[in-house]
C-alpha cells in the first residue's frame, strides 16, 4: 500500500493554515488553529522550512510564513520535504537498495514508469488546491430527508 505519514498529512494542514491568512504565524497560534500539537507543528515547520516551503523569521514578533505561493507548492514538494524523494519501490528511489536482485529484474523499467506517473501526479496537485475544502457528496443516508411534516429535516 502506498500512503502518506501522518506528520505529512500535519505538514499539509499546517501550510494550509499558512496560506489562509497574511502575515507570520506562530508554533502555538498554528497548533490552536489547526488542532496538532505545538512540538509536533514545531517538529514540522523545521524540514519544511530547510526545503523552502516556508521562512522563519525571529525576534518577538517572528513567526513562520509560506516561502511561496500556495499555487507554487506541490504536494510532491511537501512529500519530499518530509519524507525524502517519492518511490514507490525501494528499486526507483535515490537512496541505496535493499533488493539483492534488482540488478536482474526485468520490473525495474515498469516500477519506474509507475514512479514517474505518480510523482507527476502530485506535482500537478498544489498547496492551493488542497487549501479549499472538498465538498464530496454525502452518502443518501446522510441527506437530510423531510419530516412527516414536511417542514424539519431528520437524517
Amino acid at each position: 500500500m502506498i500512503k502518506i505519514s501522518k506528520l505529512t498529512d500535519y505538514a499539509v494542514v499546517v501550510l494550509s493554515q499558512l496560506s489562509h491568512g497574511p502575515g507570520l504565524h506562530t508554533v502555538s497560534h498554528l497548533a490552536e488553529s489547526t488542532g496538532i500539537p505545538a512540538p509536533t507543528v514545531a517538529k514540522l515547520l523545521k524540514p519544511l522550512t530547510a526545503a523552502g516551503l516556508v521562512a522563519s523569521h525571529r525576534g518577538t514578533n517572528g513567526g513562520y510564513a509560506l516561502n511561496r505561493e500556495p499555487g507554487r507548492i506541490s504536494v510532491a514538494a511537501i512529500i519530499t520535504a518530509l519524507e525524502g524523494p517519492i518511490a514507490v519501490t525501494e528499486c526507483v528511489s535515490d537512496a541505496d537498495s535493499l533488493c539483492g536482485v534488482e540488478r536482474l529484474c526485468p520490473m525495474r523499467g515498469n516500477w519506474e514508469k509507475i514512479n514517474r506517473t505518480v510523482r507527476a501526479a502530485l506535482e500537478e496537485v498544489t498547496l492551493a488546491d488542497m487549501a479549499v475544502p472538498s465538498a464530496w457528496p454525502l452518502p443518501p443516508t446522510l441527506v437530510p430527508q423531510p419530516a412527516d411534516d414536511g417542514k424539519t429535516p431528520v437524517l
